[in-house]
């Protein structure tokens, strides 16, 4: 099985080991709604680390709400 692709993703460095992601997905239930995630990723030594995500789930009619922590 393939890995879906994000309909957007953007990233920008903050500082030496700091990143900031943001990457746009469409609904598993209803590809017209989308699942917005923002990572903050910190380099330690030779490994990236998640320091911080947050997930928001849009609806088709424009309704946000936040989605429940990913279990790894």
């Amino acid at each position: 099985m393939t890995p879906s692709q994000p309909k957007a993703r953007f990233h920008v460095r903050i500082n030496e080991q700091d990143y900031l992601n943001l990457a746009v997905w469409s609904g598993k239930a209803d590809p017209s709604a989308e699942v917005i995630t923002i990572q903050l990723s910190r380099r330690d030594g030779d490994n990236w680390e998640t320091v911080a995500r947050l997930a928001v789930y849009r609806t088709p009619d424009g309704t946000y709400s936040k989605l429940p922590e990913r279990q790894e």
